[in-house]
């Protein structure tokens, strides 16, 4: 980041007073922007690591305040270590990032005061109770934690307090550290992969919680590679895919090219083009007595036509979350979208 301070002073220092009131108020009128109304933006924001691996590449994002973002890809997509680089664990190859209007590297700490992270990857001390924990992690808070919240919090996530840290099970750690992670309200959540190792009514009770945050004025920023997971919280969606931005989508969109795959066994034959002439329906294989389809969006009309034979069995199956990137973007190129 400080390379790019003395390239842009540079630059400034061969300007024309007008030039330079020119660069100086769009600097301006981009700072006010991401504090009135960014909670995250990231200005092809890249990081390679000294293996030669280039785990983000020109990463350029915002963050509403108030919104709940989901942050979508496969394992080893660019997630964490996006994550990283906002919180200033380490340190971008170029660009920049934001949190709040706040320069993640120049003012991390006041970034940090503001910020309740879980790591996808957590690491708590192994001897330490979870009553112990939590009264260390507010101790550093000084003051600013809501206990009675806090209280209520670990009996609704059924939070495991009297036993050491290494003794827990994987979902119960992580109970904990989403404990950690809510306890002072911050204004902005960001949790990497957060429901990893839940049991599903705990996984409900952590995205009603999020919703709660969220209506109460925080951003919420969480990463997955699991597409259910966050159609059903998030107001928008970034898709990352080999480090790079592919798209960014509000949820209600998804929802209008949700992909599926249908078997369908039938009783007796029926007619090879029984479902040609539906839109978004693609035949994978058939026979005289079965179909197996892709579906793009609503399976209803799918259904429909099928109700005019005898069924047999009908099954669904979820695609892989790569297979729903090129199903969306089949035809565009995958490109990044604004």
């Amino acid at each position: 980041m400080g390379d790019i301070g003395q390239q842009e002073e540079g630059q400034l220092r061969g300007r024309s007073p007008l030039q330079q009131s020119s660069i100086e108020d769009r600097c301006i009128i981009s700072i006010v922007v991401g504090t009135d109304s960014l909670a995250i933006e990231t200005r092809g924001l890249t990081k390679r690591y000294p293996s030669g691996v280039l785990a983000l590449n020109s990463l350029t994002m915002t963050v509403r305040k108030g919104e709940i973002f989901g942050f979508l890809g496969p394992n080893g997509a660019g997630k964490t270590t996006t994550i990283r680089l906002l919180l200033d664990l380490i340190r971008p190859t170029g660009g920049q990032a934001l949190v709040f209007g706040l320069d993640c590297q120049r003012r991390s700490q006041e970034v940090r005061e503001r910020v309740g992270y879980l790591p996808g990857e957590l690491n708590l001390y192994q001897n330490t109770h979870g009553r112990r924990l939590l009264e260390m992690f507010g101790s550093l808070r000084q003051g600013q934690v809501p206990w009675d919240y806090v209280h209520g919090l670990c009996q609704r996530l059924k939070v495991d307090l009297e036993t050491p840290v290494g003794h827990m099970s994987h979902g119960n750690r992580q109970k904990v550290g989403l404990t950690l992670a809510l306890m002072a309200r911050p204004d902005l959540l960001i949790l990497d992969e957060p429901t990893t190792g839940l049991d599903p009514l705990v996984q409900r009770q952590v995205m009603e919680v999020l919703r709660e945050a969220s209506a109460q004025g925080a951003t919420v920023f969480f990463s997955s590679h699991v597409l259910p997971e966050v159609e059903q919280i998030c107001d928008r969606v970034g898709f990352i895919r080999q480090g790079r931005l592919i798209a960014v989508e509000e949820v209600t969109s998804l929802h209008r090219r949700r992909l599926q795959r249908l078997t369908i066994s039938f009783a007796t034959t029926i007619p090879a083009d029984a479902f040609a002439s539906l839109p978004g329906v693609r035949l994978l294989q058939g026979t005289d007595r079965m179909v197996q389809l892709e579906v793009t969006g609503d399976i209803d009309p799918v259904v429909k036509v099928a109700a005019r034979y005898p069924i047999a069995s009908l099954d669904t199956e979820r695609p892989t979350l790569e297979e729903e990137f090129l199903a969306y973007y089949r035809g565009e190129g995958l490109e990044a979208r604004p």
